[in-house]
């Protein structure tokens, strides 16, 4: 049974020019234990796609689904109440830049303990062993030391393994990581990856993960979702999408990789679509 289940997900944005849409009739689903890649190139409405699941968009956005439900329960009808019980305990997410996602004027620790004592109901001791039991489990080195420290003295690898700890302190039953290693150098993309897919099942989440990177995807995933201008273009296993890619923009996407350079240029996504006459 499918853990979250979406149907026909449309978002618009009201602008100075008219409406905008963002993403166009998508669906996805995700099982339990299953971790799920979306891919597609900036702009193809991938996060946005999540951000409106998770009811984190602005006032100008307009989320509409045909269906939108997490283990049975409708989103799409929560109460306020209702949806701040579920958003950020049963269905986390890490954002993509994890200096500009926590708050200058607070320590980490202050912060962790404060999605503690919301989400769990902890006291002041119970939350702060949480927290350093959850900044152990993320490779955080000197825990204690760091609880007292601010974003600005840690470096960014750092400052994402503490949005993931706050992402995993509830234990969640889904967790979308939104390009969680886009703003890191290459070694620390590796040990994030890791890091996320040892909890990921450790914990038996069920994992969204956006990225434009296809290598990640090979190393990561059970099953893809390709975007492109806010449209599904493709939905396959993670083999057969590599071996047998059947739409023009897949293909353009693995062509793209540098290990499949075969001339002077890389090919682009309109030759693929001039090819499929499309």
């Amino acid at each position: 049974m499918a853990l979250l289940t979406i149907r026909n997900l449309t978002v618009r944005f009201a602008t100075t020019a008219g409406t905008f849409t963002a993403v166009d009739g998508i669906d996805l689903s995700v099982d339990k234990g299953e971790v799920l890649a979306i891919v597609g190139e900036s702009g193809s409405g991938k996060s946005v796609s999540m951000l409106g699941v998770m009811g984190l968009l602005g006032d100008t956005a307009t989320v509409t689904a045909d269906e939108m439900t997490f283990d049975g329960i409708d989103l799409l009808h929560l109460t306020a109440a209702e949806r701040r019980r579920l958003i950020g305990r049963e269905i986390t997410m890490i954002f993509q830049e994890p200096i500009a996602s926590l708050n200058p004027s607070f320590t980490v620790g202050f912060q962790i303990e404060e999605v503690l004592r919301l989400n769990l109901g902890l006291g002041r001791a119970a939350s702060h062993a949480r927290a350093l039991e959850l900044f152990r489990a993320v490779g955080i080195p000197s825990p204690e030391e760091k609880l007292h420290a601010y974003p600005h003295q840690m470096s960014g690898g750092q400052c994402q393994r503490v949005m993931i700890a706050m992402a995993i302190a509830s234990n969640p039953r889904l967790l979308i990581a939104d390009e969680p290693t886009t703003a890191l150098d290459v070694t620390i993309q590796k040990q994030i990856l890791d890091l996320l897919m040892k909890l990921q099942e450790d914990y038996g989440m069920a994992l969204i993960l956006i990225t434009h990177d296809m290598g990640v995807v090979a190393e990561t995933a059970d099953r893809v979702i390709v975007q492109y201008k806010g449209r599904k273009m493709e939905e396959a296993d993670v083999l057969d999408l590599f071996e047998a890619p059947r739409n023009p923009y897949t293909r353009a996407l693995l062509a793209a990789l540098p290990e499949n350079a075969t001339g002077d240029r890389l090919p682009t996504v309109a030759d693929f679509m001039a090819e499929a006459g499309q």
